[in-house]
């Protein structure tokens, strides 16, 4: 798992996501999720080209189960963009590195 993805809770999400000065590209996963495991790793290498410019955090839906109530998190991977405390842009279901690119570079 790469350093620069950083993991949100129910705590902190507003403080690392809603209150973030760049884009954040949330990942609602759970360790079980086999489509999860899938993008991880693209995860990981957005999260390094994109540091200083946009943030990807992990949210476990499991662990936190408030957050995934608030965005109505009912299957995963949903990954939600945020900029400015609202969500851009929706995405279900595990996609290739090149769309999930594309969901940070309309948000910059």
């Amino acid at each position: 798992m790469s350093d620069t993805v950083l993991h949100a809770t129910d705590a902190d999400f507003d403080s690392q996501v809603l209150a973030s000065d760049q884009p954040v590209l949330v990942d609602f996963w759970a360790p079980w999720c086999g489509p999860c495991k899938m993008i991880a790793p693209a995860l990981d290498q957005l999260a390094t080209e994109y540091a200083g410019k946009a943030k990807i955090v992990k949210v476990d839906v499991d662990q936190n189960q408030q957050t995934a109530l608030k965005f109505h998190v009912r299957s995963i991977p949903m990954l939600l963009l945020f900029k400015g405390g609202q969500v851009q842009a929706t995405q279900i279901g595990a996609v290739g590195k090149a769309q999930l690119a594309q969901m940070i570079d309309k948000s910059l």
